[in-house]
């Protein structure tokens, strides 16, 4: 059987030109995981080939079996059109991703069955289904089975990928109430993989740098100590996401992960008002806490990356100067910026639509980087204004070469990550901003 699974689709309208695709690849550290699982579990007798569309071209008069399409809230608009144009030829549709389990009704539109939840705990069901031309328009989501084996995912794919890829643990017990992940069924969870299983990855990696694609590697503190004491003497380097709230206060769990080879931790830091965080259910967030985290990052020479959302109820047109001061002054090594997005099946989607606050349900402009309801405290043309404004100041070329040379003092390999997370969040967020 001819297996095609696509990922990584256009981002709404926005598209990139021959030359800004090959500096955002070249400076790009993340690597798919989905086609990486989908095609280590697939049975050998079965070709599988993975397009991302950002990089290559989808060749529709191609002849295959079957079509995995996994996709976003921001690429279901471009995900149906490719999915409608392989079903004109006959050739069957499978739909995966988080916007297919929060959105199922709307996908069987346009596919041949959905698989919801985690896509590789259905995928060899629904293969042998297809084989036997019995398969179900759904596969509703399996629970995880922490005993089973999962293969290792470092299949060589198509294209340049400079970084690895390992999940540790599955899920999140925290209900942010923007969070999409955490408002699906399987993603309500929190599972665990033994620790030699992914010692066993690890170690399989052919590149020396990987990220950590877990929600957190802060949730369960004890486990994570475990993983990184094995992963000391590997010679492997990487990155993972953490929550404020055990960096600022587990230091032996911070200084683990330095002797692991860990080089930067991404943190959802979100909002410095703490009445802001509580509101929205960001559990794990203490405002008071913020620099003892980063402090700790930086004394044990790894890079902080800070997630920062604005739009919030609370959030009033002052949030702006009050966040780009506080980014400065806790010294935070990169920033990504976002206008708070009301995903489909978050309990802010429902409140938002609920008070009628919803402008539009365009999936395509679900990019995180342009608002689609109306803000309480501002117009939605502040909001923009406001966020293009932090992102101009933030990412201006003194501001950049400040933190890069201040990034000197941890090493070469964090100065190389500032430079790195620079130059690509400038690029991508210019293109998705303006």
């Amino acid at each position: 059987m001819n297996i095609l699974i696509i990922e990584n689709m256009w981002m709404g309208e926005t598209k990139y030109g021959f030359f800004d695709k090959a500096l955002l690849n070249a400076f790009s550290i993340l690597p798919t995981l989905y086609a990486r699982k989908i095609a280590a579990i697939t049975p050998k007798r079965h070709s599988v080939k993975v397009i991302n569309e950002r990089n290559n071209i989808i060749e529709f008069t191609k002849k295959y079996d079957l079509v995995n399409i996994n996709y976003t809230t921001s690429t279901a608009k471009r995900a149906y059109e490719i999915a409608d144009e392989f079903r004109k030829k006959g050739i069957t549709v499978v739909l995966s991703g988080i916007h297919v389990s929060l959105m199922p009704k709307e996908a069987k539109e346009h596919s041949d069955s959905v698989l919801l939840g985690w896509g590789e705990l259905n995928w060899l069901d629904l293969l042998k289904d297809y084989e036997k031309n019995e398969l179900k328009p759904e596969y509703k989501h399996k629970k995880y089975d922490k005993n089973a084996k999962i293969p290792p995912t470092n299949i060589k794919l198509p294209g340049f990928v400079i970084s690895g890829a390992i999940e540790a643990t599955r899920g999140c017990p925290y209900k942010c109430e923007f969070c999409p992940e955490a408002n699906i069924t399987c993603d309500s969870e929190f599972y665990k993989r033994p620790t030699d299983e992914v010692m066993e990855e690890i170690k399989n990696l052919s590149q020396k740098f990987f990220t950590f694609y877990d929600t957190s590697m802060t949730i369960d503190p004890k486990y994570t100590k475990e993983l990184f004491k094995k992963m000391i003497g590997l010679k492997k380097k990487f990155s993972c996401n953490g929550n404020a709230d055990v960096l600022a206060n587990d230091i032996e769990l911070v200084k683990l992960s330095k002797k692991a080879g860990c080089t930067s931790w991404l943190v959802g830091f979100e909002s410095f008002s703490q009445q802001t965080l509580n509101i929205v259910g960001k559990k794990t967030n203490k405002v008071d806490e913020y620099k003892k985290a980063v402090e700790n990052i930086h004394d044990n020479d790894m890079i902080v990356v800070g997630d920062f959302m604005f739009g919030f109820d609370t959030d009033t047109k002052d949030v702006f100067d009050e966040t780009l001061k506080q980014i400065n002054k806790l010294g935070i090594d990169a920033a990504d910026f976002c206008i708070l997005t009301p995903f489909p099946g978050t309990p802010t989607y429902a409140k938002l639509e609920k008070e009628k606050r919803i402008l539009t349900k365009d999936w395509s402009e679900y990019t995180l980087k342009k608002p689609v309801f109306k803000p309480k405290n501002m117009t939605s043309e502040e909001l923009l204004a406001g966020v293009r404004k932090v992102y101009y100041e933030y990412y201006s070329t003194s501001n950049n070469i400040r933190r890069i040379f201040r990034s000197m003092r941890l090493g070469m390999l964090p100065f190389l990550l500032v430079f790195q997370r620079t130059f690509a969040a400038a690029m991508s967020h210019r293109k998705l901003f303006f």
